[in-house]
């Protein structure tokens, strides 16, 4: 049979506190770590540690208990209080539910008793000496590095599901207008319901919180129904569709003798020209939701075919506006451009347009002096209604036909 050790006072000690008893002294006298950002992580990885948020509540009145910020490096880590003072300190949690709480933070190798003969919680010094007997600290400081890898494992996991989701989300806005436009050159097909009702029902899934192998299969379910689409659009219909993209080129340069250059005062003069500062905040001007904006009136194909760089650093296809998403995503931390900054792009000029953006960006980036600060100015531009991306892409098919 098992030998499970036992502390004097018959309580059973897990193989987490045998190691933690079994390190040197010298192993909790490391760098210092602050007991409430530690509290936060653990917070964050609870699940991977198996407790709950009432466990954290009761670890956080103990906490409150040891008089410095930080745990670690010579401070004794136990602290003493009462049962009556612990309930206090919990707004008046009962007794019974406090212990059940402490059994789960010990048996979760968090915590760990220290008992003294008498089973009582208190100090005793005696010259220079002191003892403690009380709940031991020291677990959670051992564990502070682990928790925090596992609070980062969580929150790439948050980021995944986030941007899988923010995907899923723009294929199903690209289904719906393909479903539009092919119901234009094939009348009566009814594949095009197909598209619609699936983009319903993946509008429906979205309102719920998907796991990300849910999120995963409605994606490769939506990508599939994308290319056939995409290649019943683009059989006998490849022709036209090229012809009326040179139309648009042509009404551009016809419609617009001096073209915009990717704004050239913004280009040069960086933030002192008018673009905020990398940590400022953009415009606060309440906008409408994503999901009611209509999609960029320019062509994918044209925007591919005026910004290249964009390929040389993303490999994957790039046919619907959620790969040119998904594309601007991948090389916009390359750039130098802040998270926050994308964010309030995509805000204010929709997902897709900020992609142009970006794209369009990413093709002069060696003659922009901030592409953060530039892409903030575009911004408070799209949401004073003072821009469109159109101008922007026709610049760069224009240089491209001059080289």
């Amino acid at each position: 049979m098992e030998y499970t050790p036992i502390s004097p006072f018959m309580r059973p000690i897990s193989h987490v506190h045998l190691r933690v008893i079994e390190r040197p002294e010298s192993s909790v006298q490391g760098k210092p770590v602050n007991k409430w950002e530690l509290l936060r992580e653990l917070s964050k990885a609870q699940v991977a540690f198996e407790v709950s948020e009432r466990d954290l509540t009761v670890l956080q009145g103990l906490l409150s208990f040891f008089p410095n910020d930080a745990l670690g490096g010579n401070a004794e880590m136990v602290v003493f209080p009462s049962n009556k003072a612990i309930c206090e300190r919990l707004n008046g949690m009962p007794a019974s539910t406090m212990r059940r709480h402490l059994a789960r933070l010990v048996e979760a190798g968090l915590l760990m008793r220290r008992d003294s003969p008498n089973g009582k919680r208190y100090v005793r010094k005696t010259g220079e000496e002191r003892v403690a007997f009380g709940f031991d600290l020291s677990p959670l400081y051992c564990r502070s590095e682990e928790i925090a890898r596992a609070a980062e494992a969580v929150r790439e996991a948050e980021e995944r599901i986030r941007r899988l989701r923010e995907i899923v989300s723009l294929m199903r806005r690209d289904l719906a207008a393909l479903a539009d436009f092919g119901e234009e050159i094939q009348p009566g097909f009814g594949f095009w319901d197909e598209l619609r009702d699936t983009a319903a029902l993946t509008a429906r899934a979205l309102r719920r919180k998907l796991s990300l192998a849910d999120l995963a299969a409605c994606r490769d379910e939506l990508e599939a129904l994308l290319d056939k689409a995409r290649n019943l659009i683009d059989g006998p219909e490849t022709e036209e569709m090229n012809t009326n993209d040179d139309r648009f080129e042509r009404h551009y340069h016809n419609s617009n003798t001096d073209p915009i250059d990717l704004e050239p005062a913004l280009e040069k003069g960086g933030a002192a020209a008018g673009a905020p500062d990398e940590d400022t905040e953009a415009p606060g001007a309440e906008v409408e939701e994503a999901e009611t904006r209509s999609l960029p009136k320019i062509p994918l194909h044209l925007v591919i075919a005026a910004c290249p760089s964009l390929k040389t650093f993303y490999q994957g296809d790039i046919r619907h506006w959620h790969q040119l998403f998904d594309a601007a995503c991948h090389v916009r931390p390359a750039m130098g451009i802040s998270a926050s900054a994308w964010e309030e792009a995509q805000r204010f000029m929709g997902p897709e347009q900020a992609s142009i953006v970006l794209a369009a960006i990413l093709e002069r980036f060696s003659d922009i002096r901030s592409p953060g600060g530039y892409l903030r100015a575009l911004t408070s531009k799209a949401a004073a209604g003072e821009f469109s991306c159109g101008p922007m892409v026709m610049a760069l098919m224009s240089r491209r036909t001059a080289a």
